[in-house]
């Protein structure tokens, strides 16, 4: 007779695992009814889709400038000397990119068609920082003629500008971009000079020799959605130091320090707990981190600040609106009018997580390249008297990958409900694909309450006039 133990194992049957146990099993868990989102700055949401179609994306002018005033005090309060400028990448659109140059903004670009996207919005080549591993030599050699701030990545780049700064008239301004370990994970050894073992100093040292040449600016951006003030700290102190030891070695005092950006915005990463205040910490706190290491040299010696920001300036200000196409993994006999009924809940928690509602909105993650890391807030437009319930986003794409939440809690949806997704005013409009459908249009909400259209819904036009047919495919 086989006598060992066998522990008490118990069954799929209760629904999912810890820690959401409890939680599935109790109908009012999650509270008696779910937030809802009726406007944005005044203007009802459904009449947003009424007006410019769906999906939509929907940027706040309000909630940028405001952004940008808090960020402003809140260096400029701590340490005077600080100048901003704007990711291009996060956001290029122009009127995205025209309100920060209104607010005093530089533009921070890293490649060749962003400059010359900046330079067409209107940025001036000295209001232009050119960063990023990959600068053509028509680049280099434009943003030289136009006076812009090149911030140099490598050796080559570096033997790149050596040359086309023989070949101009006058002595160029540069930066040098510095990698180092701020304490944190992962290192970004990817951008620019070693710092450790002594390449960021030869590197300066080759640049301050060059009669050619003048170091401008140490530069180094340790990543992106910090959520540790003092990485900037250890970051400044690096910089503070190689600034003092050139400053030693061949007097010169590097007039300025960029700190980058990589500040969060209020969202949360997959499996992060909420509330978000909790997590993320305010931008006061990355300026007190900063500038309290600046301070503490003399005023005589005290560099420019550069700080090159955009997830914190412009992710808030980002909704997408969307719309239910079809309700998926239940019978619509389970459906009673108030929604879901609590005998119909209690069966689908009993199946398993697999089972769980799930709705099909008009938008995919061809528009939400962030979907993958961040868990986004999702809202419907009118309220909804019923619990929220366990529920999955899906995607309009033809792919399985096709999932904007794949774990929500929402109130019974039907068919037309409108939902904003947000924040998603970083990164998603300019890294989307064309893919499967058409681009949806991207109004902005002005500070006068009115509602303009920022970019057009693509058209076939729009995907098919770069294309270009063979001759011996047209008979």
């Amino acid at each position: 007779m086989d006598r060992s133990y066998v522990p008490p194992v118990i069954s799929g049957e209760l629904g999912r695992n810890a820690p959401r146990v409890a939680e599935d099993r109790n109908f009012y868990a999650r509270g008696p009814r779910a937030p809802s989102l009726f406007q944005i700055d005044g203007l009802p949401v459904t009449g947003l889709i009424e007006e410019f179609g769906s999906p939509l994306f929907v940027f706040s002018e309000y909630d940028l400038r405001a952004k940008a005033k808090r960020m402003r005090e809140a260096f400029r309060s701590r340490y005077q000397k600080t100048s901003f400028a704007w990711s291009m990448k996060t956001n290029y659109l122009g009127a995205i990119c025209k309100i920060f140059k209104s607010e005093g903004w530089i533009a921070e670009v890293v490649s060749q068609f962003e400059y010359e996207k900046a330079r067409k919005i209107g940025f001036d080549g000295s209001e232009i920082v050119f960063n990023g591993p990959y600068k053509p030599r028509s680049a280099l050699k434009a943003a030289i003629d136009d006076g812009a701030l090149i911030q140099i990545d490598n050796w080559d780049e570096l033997s790149l500008v050596e040359e086309l700064a023989s070949e101009h008239g006058k002595v160029i301004e540069v930066g040098l971009r510095v990698w180092l370990d701020p304490g944190i994970k992962p290192v970004w050894s990817k951008f620019g000079f070693a710092l450790e073992n002594g390449e960021a100093e030869r590197a300066a040292t080759r640049i301050i020799d060059n009669p050619k040449l003048q170091l401008h600016t140490l530069h180094s951006h340790i990543g992106t959605y910090i959520l540790m003030p003092d990485a900037y700290a250890v970051t400044a102190k690096k910089l503070v130091q190689l600034r003092e030891q050139l400053r030693r070695k061949h007097h010169h005092l590097v007039p300025y320090l960029n700190l980058g950006g990589g500040f969060p915005s209020q969202s949360l990463l997959h499996g992060f707990l909420g509330p978000v205040e909790q997590v993320v910490p305010p931008i006061e706190a990355f300026a007190t981190a900063i500038t309290e290491v600046l301070r503490e040299l003399p005023p005589a010696e005290q560099p420019m600040l550069r700080l090159e920001s955009g997830r914190y300036l412009v992710d808030e200000a980002g909704y997408l609106l969307s719309t239910v196409i079809a309700v998926k993994g239940v019978n619509r006999p389970m459906l009673t009018d108030e929604g879901l009924s609590a005998r119909a809940y209690k069966e689908r928690m009993i199946l398993n997580e697999d089972s769980r509602i799930g709705y099909v909105i008009d938008a995919g993650i061809n528009l939400l390249y962030t979907s993958a890391w961040y868990q986004f807030q999702i809202l419907p437009a009118r309220a909804i008297d019923a619990p929220p319930v366990p529920s999955r986003i899906y995607g309009s794409l033809c792919m399985a990958i096709d999932v904007i939440r794949d774990h929500v809690d929402l109130p019974p949806l039907e068919t037309g409900d409108i939902l904003t997704i947000h924040p998603v005013g970083a990164y998603n409009i300019t890294q989307w694909m064309q893919f499967i459908q058409y681009r949806p249009a991207v109004v902005l909400i002005g500070s006068d309450g009115k509602a303009d259209i920022i970019r057009a819904r693509e058209t076939l036009e729009d995907v098919c006039g770069p294309e270009r047919m063979p001759e011996h495919l047209t008979k």
